[in-house]
């Protein structure tokens, strides 16, 4: 459809024409699309409608005023926040007319939710201030562990994160010590939670290197990790720490104080275990040169070794060792002449010793030898009685002291022992005994019991 119009003022017309409708909406669509080709609008969502095909519907409204608006579901995708019911929005897009309803509304293309202008400031002058502090100094960074026995992760127990570090320590350090200090990353106490996490580590000395983080999100999201409280942990940390904040493309305050900064969790595992698989891949390496090596020399030796075999010495062996065979017999022979030439002389001196003995005859020897055993027996023996009859008299005279002093017989003559009845001690004093106390008597054929009722 060809037409033309030419407007004066708003859309009054130059020459009185008559418009079809579709005509009319079709100019008003240029005009105002034209006219309003990028802006920004502040307002409040309501009647928010989400369609199944991933576009959404609402107004943006303030107390004055209304306007319809639609975020298609491509520009969707690319919101770290969806818009909710109540929020208070800055939308920028474009007007657009929708000619099948007659009706103009914005078409969202970017959503930044109130706030944000604000957050973005204070996180400008946070990294302003702990610039000129030198909290990002490159010379104050740490280096990280060559291969570490112990990781420590802060972060939610519940995300992604920490699904992700296991998953790739699983598959790349075999044998890995994990310690997980679960914090909040998201919320008004989180900040507290991990500045307190790093802490304790450095505390209790638990981890040779640290991985904090959590996964994507909007800026008010990931704000936390923007706190000048976390900021400081960060600093005065002595166990070297690895920040893995939201994707790739967020930086945060943590970002810049940490030692080293990964762009995802992933990156941040493959980061701590970097060097113990440089060292395996070096150890691989000499491996494959050492075993190159080896089967070199081998073949060299084994080539040397099958020339040698040809050597006429070494294809004959008789040849090279008939000399020492030889030698060996005669040596052989030596020693067997030696041998019974020694033989020879122990024997002729065997039969010397035997005529000595038997010059010696020790027959008469022994009888005497005998007879002077015996009287020494007899004094031995003599001796023994007589010690044996005095002890037999000392002992018959301690019996008979003994019996003089026994107790059962003073009884016999009237005498009688006074016991305390509970614990069955002798009485010695009458200062041992109490008025009414029962006490036991022991007389010669029993015993009594007894009352006290008067000492004097």
């Amino acid at each position: 459809m060809v037409f033309s119009l030419k407007f004066k003022g708003y859309l009054g017309l130059q020459s009185v024409s008559i418009l079809s409708v579709s005509q009319l909406t079709t100019a008003i669509k240029q005009k105002l699309e034209s006219s309003f080709a990028f802006l920004s609008v502040r307002g409040e969502v309501s009647n928010l409608r989400k369609q199944a095909s991933g576009h959404m519907y609402f107004t943006l409204k303030d107390k004055d005023a209304q306007i319809s608006a639609v975020l298609f579901r491509g520009n969707a995708m690319r919101l770290s926040r969806i818009p909710k019911e109540g929020d208070q929005i800055v939308v920028k897009g474009e007007i657009s007319v929708y000619p099948p309803r007659g009706n103009y509304q914005l078409l969202v293309r970017e959503v930044e939710f109130s706030g944000t202008g604000e957050l973005l400031k204070r996180l400008h002058d946070l990294k302003i201030k702990l610039e000129t502090l030198g909290y990002f100094a490159p010379e104050k960074k740490k280096s990280l562990p060559k291969i570490p026995k112990t990781i420590g992760v802060i972060t939610s127990p519940t995300g992604s994160v920490i699904q992700d570090i296991l998953n790739v320590l699983s598959r790349r350090y075999s044998g890995f010590h994990l310690i997980l200090n679960p914090v909040r990353v998201q919320g008004i106490e989180a900040a507290g939670e991990i500045a307190q996490a790093i802490k304790d580590f450095n505390q209790y000395d638990l981890a040779d290197v640290l991985i904090i983080g959590r996964g994507g999100g909007s800026l008010e999201d990931l704000w936390p990790f923007n706190e000048e409280i976390v900021a400081n942990a960060i600093r005065d940390s002595k166990i070297p720490i690895l920040s893995a904040v939201g994707h790739e493309t967020d930086f945060t305050i943590a970002d810049f104080v940490a030692d080293v900064r990964a762009p995802t969790p992933s990156a941040a595992a493959e980061l701590v275990i970097l060097e113990k698989s440089g060292q395996l891949h070096l150890l691989a390496k000499a491996k494959t040169r050492i075993v190159q090596t080896l089967q070199g020399h081998l073949r060299i030796h084994k080539r040397m070794l099958e020339a040698l075999c040809k050597q006429p010495v070494l294809a004959s062996p008789h040849l090279f060792l008939s000399p020492y065979l030889q030698k060996m017999d005669d040596m052989q022979d030596s020693l067997a002449l030696a041998a019974n030439q020694m033989i020879q002389q122990h024997k002729l001196r065997l039969s010397s010793l035997i005529k000595q003995k038997e010059m010696l005859k020790p027959g008469g020897q022994l009888t005497e030898l005998k007879e002077n055993f015996l009287k020494k027996k007899r004094a031995i023996a003599w001796a023994a009685s007589q010690r044996i009859a005095m002890k037999r008299e000392r002992l018959t005279q301690l019996a008979n002291h003994l019996e003089s002093i026994d107790p059962r017989n003073l009884l016999k003559k009237g005498y009688s022992i006074l016991f305390h009845e509970k614990n069955d001690s002798v009485i010695l004093s009458k200062s041992a005994v109490q008025e009414n106390e029962r006490l036991r008597i022991k007389v010669s054929d029993g015993q009594l019991i007894a009352v006290v009722k008067e000492k004097s």
